[in-house]
């Protein structure tokens, strides 16, 4: 089994430009392809999981949300292992059905793992917002925040307490390199 890098895209690997799905205005958050590189040479898969809920309010297509990612990770080397996303809205909003997939819920994390073969507890979870820390530590990983003013609301709850806090993508290497298991 092996251990993984589960990312967070919107406030974490990229900046976050609501509903964007341009090539044109997608980019790195700083220390976040060191940050992957890095990881990628000390064994871990790299794999994105990110809630996409402008793809059911059809505020873009699934077509060109994909089109997008190939995209960003063409300029990422070596480029993320696997993506996972969850294309539904939060329930009631737009009707949709509850699902286990959007974070903070583990589904994406979960079903990668199971496809993967993903070592969950020597996985680590990085985000920008304490939904993604939920989603790490209800599938059992490692978990960072990475508190870079992504998170506003502040819901507090034991399954969101992250492991670590971090202002710089320099500093979640070292942690998770100090603490390799």
């Amino acid at each position: 089994m092996s251990p993984a890098i589960f990312i967070d895209k919107d406030g974490t690997l990229i900046r976050d430009v609501p509903y964007n799905v341009d090539p044109q205005l997608l980019e790195f958050t700083p220390g976040a392809v060191s940050f992957l590189n890095v990881m990628k040479k000390a064994g871990y898969r790299l794999i994105l999981v990110s809630n996409q809920p402008g793809i059911a309010m059809g505020l873009f297509s699934e077509t060109a949300f994909t089109d997008y990612i190939r995209h960003m990770n063409q300029l990422l080397s070596p480029g993320l292992d696997s993506i996972y996303y969850c294309a539904h809205a939060r329930p009631g909003s737009d009707g949709s059905f509850h699902c286990d997939c959007r974070k903070p819920l583990p589904g994406l994390l979960l079903r990668a793992a199971f496809e993967q073969k993903i070592s969950l507890p020597h996985s680590w979870m990085i985000g920008d917002i304490l939904d993604d820390v939920e989603a790490g530590n209800r599938a059992g990983c490692q978990t960072i925040l990475l508190n870079n003013g992504g998170e506003t609301e502040w819901l507090p709850g034991p399954m969101r307490l992250p492991d670590f806090t971090v202002k710089r993508f320099e500093e979640a290497e070292n942690i998770i390199l100090k603490n390799k298991i």
